[in-house]
């Protein structure tokens, strides 16, 4: 379920559960808002278009808290003139949390607690590393069973001699525009 809503002048795809930003609205942290202009709402399956709204349906959130957007560099210059001006802007944007769409709510996802996540991870990591240990254990012991074996290799063949290049006969050159 999902429902396209008009927030402070843009209009923003939100769904249950996730978190949007907007531009700065004048709302304390932990406040719920309702927002009326809903354009579009799908609901398993059936979409209903609204002429410009959809009747009787609104999206409720949650301020989660008031944020500013990454920094944004302006930087003007003329050539040849001398003129370069250099500015920095930061956009105030508000956390908002979606909680419902036309007041019905999805059941939350369970969320897994942290320290069963990294408790989890630990005996992953100490699985791969005894599993990698094993593995340089049997790489060892073939590598020294190659290096006998080439050795053995080397007594065995006898030394070949290399002949010397022959020399080849200076070839005269050529005088190229000369008479």
């Amino acid at each position: 379920m999902y429902a396209i809503v008009e927030i402070a002048g843009q209009q923003f795809k939100v769904e249950e559960g996730k978190n949007i930003f907007v531009h700065r609205l004048d709302a304390g942290e932990g406040e719920t808002l309702k927002f009326e202009q809903v354009l579009l709402v799908e609901e398993d399956g059936k979409i209903s278009i609204g002429e410009p709204t959809v009747k009787d349906a609104f999206v409720e959130g949650k301020i989660l808290g008031q944020v500013k957007g990454d920094k944004v560099i302006v930087f003007k210059k003329k050539r040849k003139k001398g003129y370069r001006v250099k500015n920095g802007h930061r956009q105030n944007f508000t956390s908002i949390e979606i909680i419902s769409i036309n007041g019905k709510s999805s059941p939350k996802k369970v969320r897994v607690k942290k320290e069963e996540v990294k408790a989890e991870k630990e005996t992953e990591v100490e699985a791969e590393v005894t599993g990698k240990k094993a593995e340089a254990k049997k790489r060892a012991s073939s590598k020294k069973a190659l290096k006998e074996a080439e050795e053995k290799k080397k007594t065995v063949k006898k030394a070949v001699v290399k002949k010397a290049p022959e020399k080849k006969a200076a070839s005269k050159k050529s005088s190229k525009g000369k008479k």
